[in-house]
């Protein structure tokens, strides 16, 4: 860990200078108390993805980002590789099936599930929810997404089976982030505050506004884990009627890494934001993915202080979707997919998630060995993404 200044620490050893210094604009606001880059971390809008920034009395909307409570799901199987068929590809159409995938996708008709934590949790939005929200939560409840989600069937190193899955709160937490950070913008104007970027326009806990945004947030982020809940669910149903038979669920970790709560660190209550970061306290568990042709880990926390307990959520963008565009070829990534069943007939449209788009996930794991500790290190064998 590298010590930038005295609000700022910083574990990537491969990081973008100019990350740094987006990252020393956001610990110069007066209501940080101190900011910290996991190994992953590179420039994102206004503040750094792979940040985690601690508030006193305040928030700032766009940190925790437009993809509100977004995060991993995986499930440890009951399950060997040599129970797997030797060919999976006739499964990628049954999970195609169970979950939707690709940029507004969702399923044709409303579940039931999507139907009960509509009820359930629609008294807890500040925003009145109108049709189209509420068509948006209740179609796409139980979908992927597109970008960096991903389903995946994978082998840890004992081969036994996991079910791996990421995605966010879709839709919804799209709409409802960019008006309240349309809104901290306005407040932050209104009151004549100076920011260095607009974009870490921040609400303090005085302002009206500020509960509206918990309120809308928090149920933003409950909405994402039950969408990966859902997902999980439904894969797995379609997994086991593929195989012929029962496979039982050992473990579950479902954690978020696109969020803020509130926490007592040092003895002060802060609000700590993740900006692509997990919880990582001693307790915790946690998935840290690598990008589609790399590992994932399954981690516990070590609850070290000064990273407010946290650690990366993923391997972290070396290079921007256009600039992977210019530089790859599709024949590099089915080169780099090697034998694993993916969506090589839409590798055009994957070319933006190479996994030499991505930071080395390797030196992002040894950057961070105090932050975490590895329990298993995972191999997808199967990636489906939304293209």
């Amino acid at each position: 860990m590298d010590k930038v200044n005295d609000k700022l620490f910083n574990w990537a050893s491969d990081i973008d200078p100019e990350a740094i210094r987006q990252a020393e604009r956001t610990a110069r606001l007066p209501i940080v108390e101190r900011v910290a880059l996991m190994p992953d971390a590179h420039v994102g809008l206004g503040a750094t993805v792979g940040s985690v920034i601690g508030t006193r009395g305040a928030i700032i909307p766009s940190a925790v980002g437009v993809d509100i409570g977004c995060g991993m799901c995986a499930v440890e199987l009951d399950m060997s590789a040599e129970q797997l068929p030797d060919n999976l590809a006739p499964f990628m159409p049954e999970v195609e099936r169970a979950i939707p995938a690709g940029v507004g996708q969702g399923h044709h008709h409303t579940s039931t599930a999507a139907g009960t934590w509509l009820d359930t949790n629609k008294p807890r939005f500040s925003t009145k929810l109108d049709s189209k929200h509420q068509e948006k939560i209740l179609k796409q409840f139980g979908s992927l997404g597109s970008g960096n989600h991903f389903f995946e069937v994978c082998l840890d190193e004992r081969d036994r089976v996991w079910i791996v899955l990421h995605s966010g709160s879709r839709g919804i937490g799209n709409l409802l982030a960019r008006d309240h950070i349309r809104e901290a913008k306005r407040v932050c104007k209104d009151k004549g505050l100076k920011l260095e970027d607009r974009d870490l326009a921040y609400l303090e806990e005085a302002d009206a506004e500020f509960g509206l945004y918990i309120s809308d947030m928090l149920a933003c982020q409950d909405y994402a884990r039950a969408n990966r809940d859902q997902m999980m669910t439904r894969s797995l149903g379609a997994f086991r009627e593929w195989l012929g038979h029962n496979v039982a669920e050992l473990r579950r970790i479902n954690c978020h890494h696109n969020f803020t709560e509130s926490e007592v660190h040092d003895g002060e209550k802060v609000w700590v934001t993740r900006k692509g970061a997990i919880r990582a306290g001693v307790g915790d568990f946690g998935v840290i993915p690598g990008s589609m042709g790399a590992a994932s880990f399954i981690i516990a926390g070590r609850g070290e202080a000064t990273s407010y307990e946290s650690c990366s959520h993923g391997a972290g963008r070396r290079l921007s979707r256009k600039a992977a565009k210019a530089e790859f070829t599709v024949e590099d990534l089915v080169e780099l997919m090697g034998d694993r069943t993916w969506l090589v007939d839409k590798a055009a449209a994957l070319l933006d998630e190479i996994p030499l788009a991505y930071k080395d996930i390797d030196t992002v794991m040894a950057d961070q060995t105090d932050l975490v500790e590895v329990e298993h290190q995972l191999r997808q064998v199967l990636n489906y993404k939304g293209a």
